[in-house]
């Protein structure tokens, strides 16, 4: 019997090795992690997302995206045959966006992000206080792989005029009721995890590697 191929996509800016914890049977499934790649000046999502769709080289595979990646994996499904399309700690259209999301798009204030600071981890880390702090900084170094300006001021774009009204219910949507970037109360249907924030694929790994596996085997 073939395997079921089952690609991950991280979070905006994130290294694949944030799925380190997730260990899916290599005798049922092929694991394939996909990664950011720096978009071309003004690249619209859905063309972001044809580029990216091109690395997929097994028909018919599982895309599993988290947070941003989530939304791109749903936009790789109008580009090729999924078998199914799952979302973790992210959202199935711009109506489950929190109000603050959607008041920086009208008054475009995401633009007054300051990218620069985000990026530079160690200049961070020199403010920081307490040692819960500074591990979170290291956690970040970890994960944070793509330290590009142009990427992260497209991404964070990308993200909140994301404009996808109408939710496809045949997207999978797992969330934790404790998620602070995409609180719960906007979500409208999900598979709940509880005490699950919005890094869960890093601390609620065990409920994922229990739980994935009928989720994607479920037809």
């Amino acid at each position: 019997m073939s395997k079921i191929p089952v690609y991950f996509m991280p979070g905006l800016a994130a290294s694949p090795a944030i799925f380190e914890r997730i260990k899916l049977d290599e005798s049922v499934f092929e694991t394939c992690l996909l990664e950011w790649e720096i978009p071309h000046p003004k690249e619209p999502l859905s063309d972001y997302a044809l580029r990216i769709s091109k690395k997929i080289t097994h028909e018919n595979p599982v895309l599993i995206g988290v947070s941003f990646g989530g939304i791109l994996v749903q936009e790789i499904g109008k580009h090729i045959q999924a078998r199914k399309v799952i979302i973790i700690s992210s959202v199935r259209s711009s109506v489950e966006f929190p109000r603050r999301m959607k008041i920086g798009k009208k008054t475009k204030a995401y633009k007054l992000i300051p990218m620069k600071l985000i990026l530079n981890i160690e200049s961070l880390a020199k403010y920081s206080f307490g040692e819960k702090v500074n591990k979170r900084i290291k956690l970040y170094e970890k994960f944070l792989a793509v330290r590009d300006l142009n990427y992260l001021q497209w991404a964070v774009e990308s993200v909140i005029l994301w404009d996808r009204k109408e939710v496809d219910e045949n997207v999978i949507h797992i969330h934790g009721d404790k998620d602070e970037v995409f609180p719960i109360k906007y979500i409208n249907s999900c598979i709940l995890v509880k005490g699950g924030t919005h890094i869960m694929i890093l601390n609620k790994y065990k409920w994922l590697n229990e739980n994935l596996p009928s989720i994607i085997l479920e037809s």
